[in-house]
């Protein structure tokens, strides 16, 4: 019956996602209508990093993973913090080269230690950033920055990479980065 019950509660976790997306994908919208701009950012500022997400269709997949590792509560905390969020597109280019599924992903051990490892203590902006800068994640591994006209580029400790795509997502509680990869410790 408890599996039961927690299988209902992930389901409604899920089905509450689905209810609010939307929100920030508009956020970052190349739209220039500047009274929608100004809605947006006020609304921005009073999401925490999780209705973010939550309202962003390409991070469906991390929400789903958030809400397995049970982090909800750690990223809708003060904070602040820095999170670089890989995309749905992300995550399956990882499935893809692990040749696991998504199920497989979300029973994961080290799911918890694969998710912090994309956070950051402290809110770190865009500008913050610096070229070859080591910065140090939740999860207790380092991420190196590369800077460059091409962008910000995060290598994990394997040698992995990962670009950011979106960045500066203001959020209460911190900033969000989208990037392209998943980040392993």
């Amino acid at each position: 019956m408890e599996k039961k019950n927690n299988k209902m509660r992930m389901i409604g976790a899920v089905t509450a996602v689905v209810l609010v997306l939307g929100g920030l994908g508009a956020c970052m919208s190349d739209d220039d209508d500047t009274t929608n701009d100004a809605t947006t950012e006020t609304s921005q500022s009073q999401s925490t990093i999780v209705e973010l997400a939550q309202a962003t269709d390409s991070l469906s997949t991390l929400v789903a993973a958030v809400v397995q590792a049970e982090l909800v509560d750690t990223l809708s905390s003060e904070g602040p913090f820095t999170v670089f969020a890989p995309t749905n597109a992300a995550f399956g280019d990882l499935l893809e080269a692990l040749n696991i599924t998504a199920e497989e992903l979300l029973a994961r051990e080290d799911l918890g230690a694969i998710l912090t490892y994309h956070v950051v203590s402290g809110e770190v902006l865009a500008a913050d950033l610096s070229d070859g800068q080591v910065v140090t994640t939740v999860q207790g591994g380092e991420l190196t920055v590369s800077v460059s006209d091409a962008g910000v580029v995060l290598t994990d400790a394997n040698g992995g990479t990962a670009t950011v795509t979106a960045a500066d997502v203001d959020a209460s509680n911190g900033v969000v980065h989208l990037i392209d990869a998943v980040v392993l410790p």
